[in-house]
C-alpha cells in the first residue's frame, strides 16, 4: 500500500510535470486535497485544461508517462460533457484520477471542491438533484426487485434492492444538504433518518429474507418521497405498499 510520503511524492511530480506542458495552461486540485479532507487513505485528484485543441495528444501523452515513469499498472476513463476522467492505478494501489478538458471548459464539474493551482476557471452554476428523476428510478427498482423475487432471481433482485436503499439514501442526503453522489453525505445523516434504511439490508438471498428487505426499502422511500412531493407519494405510496406487502 502506497505512504503518505510516496503520495506526496507523486501528486508534486504531475503537478510539476504540468508547469511544464506548454499544453497545459490551468490545473486545479479536486477530491478530498481540495476540500481539505484528505487523510492517510485518499488517492489523487488532479484537473487540468488544455488549450490549442490538444486534450487527445496531451491524455496520451500523460497515459504512457504514468505507465513508463510512475508504474501504472491499469486505468479506465469516464467523460463528463468535454472532460475525460482518466483513473489510474499505480503498483503500490495508489489511485490517480487526472482530468482533461478544454482550457474553455476548465472549471468545476459538479459541486466538488476545486482549488485552482493555475491559471483561470470558469464559472460553473452548481449542479441540482432532479429528485424527480431519482423518485422515478426508486418506483423503478421497487417494481423489478419484486418481479425478480417472483421469478426466484435472487441475486438480480438483491441488485435492486439495494439500488432502491442507495437512491433512497440520495434523496435523503439532498434534502438535508449533503452530497449525494456516491453517498458521499450518507455517513453524515441524523441515526433517526437513516435507522429505517438498515432494516432494508439483505442479510441473504432467501425469498423471504429478500421480501422483508423489500418491504422495509420501499416504506423508507415513500416516507422519504412524502418530504420531496406529498402529492406524488400520496398517489405512489399504497400502490407500492399494497404491492411488497402483499
Amino acid at each position: 500500500m502506497f505512504t503518505l510520503d510516496s503520495r506526496a511524492n507523486v501528486r508534486r511530480q504531475l503537478i510539476e510535470r504540468a508547469h511544464g506542458d506548454s499544453r497545459i495552461t490551468a490545473a486545479a486540485l479536486t477530491g478530498s486535497a481540495a476540500h481539505k479532507t484528505e487523510d492517510v487513505w485518499s488517492d489523487i485528484d488532479l484537473f487540468f485544461g488544455v488549450s490549442g485543441g490538444a486534450t487527445t495528444e496531451v491524455l496520451n501523452d500523460w497515459t504512457n508517462y504514468l505507465y513508463n515513469e510512475l508504474g501504472a499498472v491499469h486505468h479506465f476513463d469516464l467523460l463528463a460533457g468535454p472532460a475525460t476522467y482518466r483513473a489510474f492505478l499505480l503498483g503500490e494501489l495508489l489511485e490517480v484520477d487526472l482530468g482533461f478538458t478544454p482550457l474553455s471548459a476548465f472549471g468545476p464539474v459538479g459541486n466538488g471542491a476545486f482549488e485552482v493551482l493555475f491559471g483561470q476557471g470558469v464559472d460553473r452554476k452548481p449542479v441540482v438533484t432532479d429528485t424527480d428523476h431519482l423518485a422515478g428510478r426508486c418506483w423503478h427498482h421497487v417494481l423489478h426487485a419484486y418481479v425478480c423475487i417472483q421469478r426466484s432471481a435472487a441475486w438480480q433482485a438483491e441488485y435492486w434492492i439495494s439500488a432502491l436503499r442507495d437512491n433512497t439514501l440520495t434523496l435523503m442526503s439532498d434534502r438535508l444538504g449533503h452530497p449525494g453522489d456516491f453517498l458521499k453525505g450518507a455517513d453524515q445523516l441524523p441515526a433517526e433518518v437513516i435507522s429505517p434504511l438498515r432494516e432494508a439490508l439483505v442479510r441473504n438471498l432467501d425469498p423471504a429474507e429478500l421480501s422483508r428487505a423489500l418491504r422495509s426499502a420501499t416504506h423508507a422511500f415513500v416516507a422519504e418521497l412524502r418530504h420531496h412531493d406529498s402529492r406524488f407519494a400520496a398517489v405512489l405510496g399504497p400502490r407500492l405498499i399494497d404491492l411488497v406487502n402483499g
